[in-house]
């Protein structure tokens, strides 16, 4: 038996599935040679990046690590700021994937969830 709580357990494995397969879908646009739109470079780029940060996060949660709670904020912080510079670039007439508007307020979300249940559990 464990005495991690149940919702460090959820926000772990939530953690480590959206950081797979973010990792996995941001490697297939980067690096499979697959046409997936009007990316812009930077989210994509950030994204890719930030899925094995997800991935550490939910390891980090797993084990109760005292740094998780810190890198779970750190990943909300930064997604906060890409999700703003993309808004920026839209809002400056650049070209952008419609996904990507629903995807970035999704994974700020997610990731201001698991920081908060990280901080007020860890």
């Amino acid at each position: 038996m464990t005495d991690r709580p149940l919702p460090i357990t959820i926000a772990a494995v939530v953690a480590v599935t959206f950081g797979i397969l973010t990792v996995f879908s941001g490697g297939r646009a980067l690096f499979g040679g697959v046409d997936m739109g009007a990316v812009v470079p930077f989210v994509l780029t950030f994204n890719f990046i930030a899925g094995f940060a997800y991935v550490l996060a939910g390891i980090g949660l797993w084990r109760m690590a005292r740094w998780a709670p810190v890198l779970s904020v750190a990943i909300a912080v930064a997604t906060a700021a890409v999700f703003a510079a993309f808004l920026w670039h839209v809002w400056h007439g650049g070209t952008y994937e419609a996904r990507t508007m629903g995807a970035m307020p999704l994974r700020l979300i997610v990731w201001i969830v698991i920081a908060a249940v990280a901080i007020k559990r860890g």
